[in-house]
């Protein structure tokens, strides 16, 4: 009863459990997949000078952002980028900067913006009351020097004024993390300053018009569908350059992982929301106010895709390790986003390792399945804010 009353006060958050969320990063090849999808996009975007102009609506540790900066510097390598990353979790942010030195030095024409802004604000660095638009916290960094080295010495060095600029509360109603000061963080190389001129952003200017927006698992699953839209994926199609395209990858439940997961709770069911029934509600929630923004389902066969549990092959056998077994429950756990009373609960019983290793023998390993859809903008009006 003590562990239900705690998490009436504190509804949980899947993606702000560390030790999970790490473990299953680590363990899963989820990220890497989705990059790949998202240069399935690339493929269809063509920039319009001065610079591609990518948002990330929810950086993580930066794993996926990384890989698509590698294959945007691979097909646009003279061209400036301006990158900007979502992220209101300090350790995130953190994780992702340390990755960050390398793309400097590769791509010197790159622009990375961090914010800790809501999605409806986010896209254009700007809040939207008056009075945190006041408390924004406009912080720009130029890094000195022309090697990688260099540049990862000064980025870890901003650690203390994102402690200070990532600080967050807890909202009472739903649980999630809100920013007590509305903050944007610019680094870019001082030696290419003149270069990027007119595409650094300042403070005050309006913003918007992206190239491509990765929306990779933005929300929580169960989440009803009206509020999936109004508080994210509405304003991130909005934000949309002309030609832009948003790729919106989320969960299916239909895998061998969701076999764990009722193994231990039958009735469990978080996906509640496909993507068919998302670019309904979407459709129709922007038809009238943006007639140019398409909402492409694609057939499965496009839209469909599975990531594996990583393990070598002679390490599901009938005598399947511990180590392998916990991080295969992990993953399930963290993909079905339960909740960790009920975690605590089926960790004291101890079925949960007989139930993991029975779906791993029976399909040789372990799978996730995910789904895609795209809102594409025609024309070429500039999106509203």
């Amino acid at each position: 009863m003590a562990a239900d009353a705690s998490q009436n006060r504190h509804p949980f958050r899947f993606f702000d459990n560390r030790e999970k969320y790490l473990l299953f990063v680590n363990t899963c090849s989820e990220k890497s997949v989705i990059a790949g999808r998202v240069g399935m996009e690339l493929d269809l975007v063509t920039p319009d000078p001065p610079a591609f102009r990518l948002f990330d609506a929810g950086m993580g540790d930066g794993s996926v952002l990384t890989r698509v900066m590698r294959d945007l510097h691979r097909r646009f390598p003279g061209l400036p980028f301006v990158i900007v990353g979502k992220e209101i979790s300090l350790e995130d942010t953190r994780l992702s900067f340390e990755k960050m030195a390398d793309r400097f030095f590769e791509h010197p024409l790159t622009v990375l913006i961090i914010t800790n802004l809501y999605y409806s604000e986010a896209p254009w660095l700007r809040p939207n009351r008056a009075e945190a638009q006041e408390q924004l916290n406009w912080l720009e960094v130029a890094l000195e020097g022309q090697t990688a080295f260099e540049f990862d010495v000064q980025i870890r060095a901003l650690e203390g004024m994102l402690s200070e600029g990532w600080e967050t509360r807890t909202s009472r109603r739903t649980g999630n993390p809100l920013y007590v000061r509305p903050s944007v963080l610019v680094l870019f190389r001082a030696d290419h300053r003149q270069a990027l001129e007119g595409v650094v952003p300042q403070p005050g200017a309006t913003y918007g018009a992206y190239d491509l927006i990765i929306a990779a698992q933005p929300y929580r699953a169960r989440l009803p569908a009206d509020r999936k839209l109004r508080y994210v994926l509405a304003p991130l199609a909005r934000a949309l350059a002309p030609g832009g395209r948003m790729i919106v990858v989320q969960s299916t439940g239909h895998d061998p992982g969701m076999e764990i997961i009722r193994k231990i709770w039958p009735d469990e069911d978080p996906f509640q929301t496909p993507r068919h029934l998302l670019v309904e509600a979407l459709k129709e929630d922007l038809q009238e106010t943006h007639p140019d923004l398409a909402v492409e389902a694609y057939a499965d066969e496009r839209s469909l895709f599975r990531y594996q549990l990583r393990a070598l092959p002679d390490e599901i056998n009938s005598n399947i390790g511990t180590s392998t077994l916990l991080a295969a429950w992990n993953a399930a756990v963290y993909v079905a986003q339960i909740d960790d009373g009920r975690l605590t609960d089926a960790l004291g019983s101890g079925e949960y390792l007989e139930a993991t290793r029975e779906v791993l023998q029976r399909h040789g390993g372990l799978w996730f399945q995910d789904e895609t859809f795209v809102v594409a903008r025609q024309g070429n009006d500039p999106p509203a804010g």
